[in-house]
C-alpha cells in the first residue's frame, strides 16, 4: 500500500495508467456500444463526418469498427508475446544468474548470441517464410520467442546481486533446492522488476506487430493497428494525403506505447533506490 501510495503520487504514473486502462476499457466495451462491421458501408475515403466520424477505408468500410477490431488485435498480440518473452527472459536469467558458473556462462552465451542478431530481420524471416495461417496468435508467439533477451540480461543482474543475500544463505544451509529458493527467495524480491520488463515487452510486441503488419507480414485472418496502416500505404492514401486512413490507427499505437512506457519509468523512480526521492 506503501508503495501504492508513492505510485499514485507520481504525475507520470496516473497519466500513464489513466490512458492505458482507457484504451483497454475501449477495446474491452466498444463492441458494446459500436457493433465491429466489416462490411461496405459507403463510398472508397469518404471523408469524416455525419454518420461516419472517422470516414471510411478503400473498401468503405467504417474506420471506427476497423479501429476497435485492431486494437483488440494489438493488445492481444502485445500481452501475449510480453507473457512469452518475460517469462522465458525471466526463467533463464534468474536461474544463470542464481546458480552461476558454467551454466551461468553459457545461458549468458546464448543470450548473447540472440542479442546480436537484429530481432526485426529474424521477425520479417520467420513471417515471410509462412506465407499460409500466419495468424494473430501465431505472430504474438514470434515475438516473444523473439524478444526475451534483453529481459533475460536484466532479469540475470539482479539474480546475481541476490544469490550471496543472507537469506539465500540461510535457505540453503536448511537445505532448501535449486527451485524452491528461485521461486520463494528470489523472485519474488525480484517481482516489481519483472512487472516492469513486463510492461515494456508488452510495449515492443505492440511495436513490433505494426511493424511487421505494416509492411505486409502481419496476421493474415483479422485486423490489426498494423494491417490499416499496410492497407492506407497500398491503396494511395499516404501519397493522396487521406489522414484519415493512417493517423487515427498512428494516434492509437503512440498513446499505447506512451502510456505503458510513462507506467514503467514511474514504477522504476519508485522501485530502484537509486531513482527513490
Amino acid at each position: 500500500m506503501k508503495l501504492l501510495k508513492n505510485l499514485l503520487k507520481s504525475p507520470m504514473f496516473v497519466i500513464g495508467t489513466t490512458l492505458f486502462f482507457g484504451t483497454l476499457i475501449i477495446a474491452l466495451i466498444g463492441p458494446f456500444f459500436h457493433n465491429i462491421s466489416m462490411a461496405r458501408a459507403g463510398a472508397q475515403y469518404a471523408a469524416p463526418g455525419g454518420e461516419f466520424i472517422l470516414g471510411l477505408d478503400h473498401l468503405g468500410r467504417n474506420y471506427i469498427s476497423l479501429l476497435l477490431a485492431g486494437l483488440r488485435s494489438s493488445l492481444y498480440v502485445g500481452f501475449l508475446a510480453g507473457i512469452i518473452a518475460t517469462t522465458i527472459g525471466t526463467l533463464i536469467g534468474i536461474y544463470g544468474g542464481f546458480k552461476g558458473g558454467l551454466i551461468d556462462d553459457l545461458l549468458n552465451m546464448m543470450t548473447n548470441l540472440f542479442v546480436v542478431i537484429p530481432q526485426f530481420v529474424v521477425l520479417i524471416l520467420i513471417s515471410s517464410s509462412i506465407r499460409e495461417g500466419r495468424s494473430l496468435t501465431l505472430i504474438g508467439v514470434i515475438i516473444g520467442m523473439t524478444g526475451w533477451t534483453w529481459s533475460a540480461r536484466a532479469v540475470r543482474a539482479q539474480a546475481s546481486a541476490l544469490k550471496s543475500k543472507d537469506h539465500i544463505s540461510l535457505a540453503k544451509l536448511n537445505g532448501d533446492g535449486v527451485l524452491r529458493v528461485i521461486l520463494v527467495h528470489i523472485l519474488p524480491y525480484i517481482f516489481s522488476y519483472v512487472f516492469m520488463v513486463f510492461i515494456i515487452q508488452v510495449a515492443s510486441g505492440i511495436l513490433s506487430e505494426s511493424a511487421i503488419s505494416m509492411i505486409g507480414l502481419g496476421p493474415m485472418d483479422t485486423t490489426s493497428l498494423g494491417t490499416i496502416l499496410n492497407d492506407a500505404r497500398n491503396n494511395g492514401a499516404l501519397g493522396h494525403s487521406i489522414w484519415w486512413a493512417f493517423m487515427p490507427a498512428t494516434v492509437v499505437i503512440t498513446v499505447i506505447v506512451f502510456a505503458l512506457y510513462l507506467i514503467n519509468t514511474s514504477m522504476e523512480g519508485v522501485f530502484n533506490p537509486r531513482l527513490r526521492k
